[in-house]
């Protein structure tokens, strides 16, 4: 196996670069610390971190880019398998969307005025579900950079080959 210096220079860059650019699609307007504090709302139902388990709500951990409704061993709600099953996929974006009303948002993804929400917690600011979503966000990978150097170590390869 060669490991170019273009490998090299790829994997250093995309892994300082990693978690800037996770935290700036995964809830980068957000501010971490702020977020933590918030965070003391959603942690009666919710857990992230290491030896989290499923309590009211799923565990957090690695919910950035998971499908609704899919985190094993936990009871969803049928609106929230549908709306999984609709291609719901959590961003940060719709998370924060999500936060304001869970009822009212999947109603709405749904097209269903009957459709349910497990979650009864709205954070009606702005900033405390963007903080909120940046804190949860830490606690989530970031497969895209990873990715970027895993393709470019495969092409490095391909072309010693060639």
């Amino acid at each position: 196996m060669r490991f170019g210096l273009k490998n090299l220079a790829v994997l250093a860059v995309a892994t300082l670069l990693a978690p800037a650019a996770f935290a700036d699609s995964h809830g980068g307007d957000g501010d971490i610390d702020k977020g933590e504090k918030t965070w003391k709302k959603c942690k009666a139902c919710h857990k992230i971190g290491d030896d989290a388990k499923n309590g009211t709500g799923p565990v957090l951990n690695g919910v950035i880019g998971r499908t609704a409704g899919t985190y094993e061993d936990f009871k969803y709600s049928n609106s929230m398998i549908a709306a999984g099953e609709a291609g719901l996929v959590w961003t940060a974006d719709v998370m924060v969307e999500y936060l304001e009303d869970p009822k009212g948002f999947l109603q709405e993804f749904l097209d269903d005025s009957k459709a349910k929400s497990k979650m009864t917690l709205k954070l009606k600011k702005e900033d405390d579900r963007e903080n909120v979503v940046a804190y949860v966000a830490t606690f989530s990978e970031a497969p895209a950079a990873m990715d970027d150097a895993d393709n470019a170590e495969e092409e490095e390869e391909t072309e010693s080959t060639d």
